[in-house]
């Protein structure tokens, strides 16, 4: 907004007068939908992704007896934040959150939770345990599937 006033000002001595509009995008939006109507002929995108696996959902067989652990980790300008969530068989919930005290990656919280996660299972004896997170990297580490080749994250490991 500083480089518009400036050169508001500078060009008032053309009397030229500069009048920001908020609409253009919706106007210039509405003007090529005007002008292109959808007809019969019409075919949507075909786009193609390359990690499309990634962004599926995969049905689990529900097991009555095992329990359930849900991890998450965040990093943004106030800090690092992590949390998880143990569900025992009976629906019982243990939450734990926690703030690091120290700045890391994004993926490195994400650990972090991951092993709080884990430590609240070795706590409380769970014998069987289905893990969940947000995090492909992280799962597929832990799962052996994929090789940690991150220096930092060798230790998480």
């Amino acid at each position: 907004m500083g480089r518009l006033a400036k050169w508001q000002i500078l060009l008032t001595e053309f009397d030229i007068v500069y009048v920001t509009y908020t609409a253009i995008k919706a106007q210039a939006l509405a003007d090529h939908l005007a002008e292109n109507p959808v007809d019969d002929e019409y075919q949507p995108l075909s786009t193609y992704f390359p990690d499309e696996e990634v962004n599926s959902v995969e049905v689990v067989q529900e097991n009555t007896n095992a329990w359930k652990i849900f991890f998450d980790g965040v990093v943004n300008a106030k800090g690092v934040g992590i949390g998880a969530i143990l569900i025992s068989p009976t629906g019982q919930q243990y939450p734990a959150t926690t703030r690091l005290g120290f700045f890391c990656t994004n993926n490195t919280a994400k650990y972090e939770a991951y092993i709080m996660g884990i430590n609240m299972e070795v706590d409380l004896d769970v014998e069987e345990l289905l893990i969940m997170g947000d995090s492909n990297l992280i799962i597929r580490q832990a799962q052996g599937e994929w090789e940690t080749r991150d220096i930092e994250l060798i230790p998480y490991m």
